[in-house]
């Protein structure tokens, strides 16, 4: 067992959300990479509250770059956060997202992009299923610091 493990779904409810993942998907005509996801629900246990499920493909530490597939249920919602270093560009390949971000509040809907500069807290809400793909910065862990402090150690990931 890994040191995160404790922050994804296990089991018969990490079975269930991957086959309905894979459904939506499908249904789109989409193909995700071969990579097992994370499904993640952050330590809170409320996954289609707040969760999300994320298709690395690649996290490039030595060449600087991470690309990776994020999936939100309708309602599901990835917790406000920001990244010291990280550098992010989202892309919304499906469906729509409400952006929370420091300055307000956006949506984005297929084909919108947004550029997100290290230290821009920011969360995301799926207004149905909705599949992003996210560029960035290599992602690693102690760069992710959330406002609810009972994710991860004291908000820190």
């Amino acid at each position: 067992m890994g040191k995160y493990d404790h922050l994804e779904l296990q089991g018969a409810e990490r079975e269930e959300a991957l086959q309905a993942m894979t459904h939506q998907i499908g249904a789109w005509g989409l193909t995700m990479p071969p990579v097992t996801p994370l499904i993640n629900h952050f330590g809170l246990h409320r996954f289609y509250e707040v969760g999300l499920s994320e298709y690395w493909v690649a996290n490039e530490l030595e060449l600087g770059y991470c690309g990776k597939f994020l999936f939100v249920f309708d309602g599901q919602t990835c917790p406000f956060h920001r990244h010291e270093m990280k550098h992010e560009t989202f892309f919304v390949m499906k469906g729509s997202v409400r952006m929370v971000l420091d300055d307000g509040e956006k949506i984005l809907s297929e084909g919108d992009l947004l550029i997100m500069p290290p230290g821009m807290g920011h969360s995301f809400t799926g207004l149905g299923p909705a599949l992003l793909l996210e560029c960035s910065m290599p992602s690693v862990l102690q760069d992710n610091f959330f406002a609810d402090k009972e994710i991860g150690e004291d908000g820190v990931i």
